[in-house]
């Protein structure tokens, strides 16, 4: 069951990509069903996003999708000048099979959807997350924080969080006939951030 409003928090983070333009993380809001269901209903932007066939979302499975993970998230919708362009979040973990491997750490993860494509290729994911990664770190205390699930299609992706340090943790075959043959699951510990952070 999700909740009925998105969890509020206050958290602004912001940088620049390589072509000086501001990237803004703001927080996530119930005005911003628009954007996010249109977001959500393109499938190019989907199967990037999505490990499954989803092509397309309702506004309710809209709300009830981002409401449910703002209870243990700070959910972000990310800007370029003013223009929302896609969103994030950073969330507590919610993955089994990392939380069993890492007991007693506080894990997070990273997921984020550029769901504007004419900024694909433009080097704006790995600035979100650098910027969650050092929110999650310097202002959260994380011990760990993950990008999880990254299809082996999606190299972009995957670049942009080993540009920012992350190593690849877990290669995961998945079943025959789906849309990957593996699945990357990629980890930062605070320590490896810090050391990047000195050189």
């Amino acid at each position: 069951m999700g909740s009925d409003t998105l969890r509020e928090h206050w958290v602004v983070l912001e940088g620049n990509d390589r072509r000086g333009r501001t990237v803004r993380l703001r927080p996530m809001a119930e005005s911003d069903w628009d954007i996010l269901t249109k977001w959500n209903n393109d499938p190019r932007v989907l199967y990037y996003a999505e490990g499954g066939d989803i092509t397309s979302r309702t506004v309710e499975e809209v709300q009830e999708l981002y409401r449910g993970v703002s209870a243990t998230a700070f959910c972000f919708i990310i800007e370029i000048d003013g223009q929302p362009i896609g969103e994030c979040w950073l969330q507590k973990m919610n993955l089994d099979r990392i939380l069993r491997e890492r007991a007693g750490l506080d894990c997070r993860r990273i997921d984020l959807m550029i769901g504007e494509k004419h900024y694909w290729g433009q080097g704006i994911g790995t600035v979100v997350i650098r910027l969650l990664t050092e929110f999650g770190f310097s202002r959260e205390s994380a011990d760990m924080i993950f990008g999880c699930d990254i299809a082996d299609y999606n190299v972009r992706s995957l670049r942009a969080f080993q540009r920012v340090g992350y190593q690849i943790v877990s290669k995961i075959e998945e079943k025959p006939g789906g849309k990957s043959k593996y699945n990357y699951d990629v980890a930062l510990t605070k320590a490896q951030f810090a050391d990047r952070k000195v050189d």
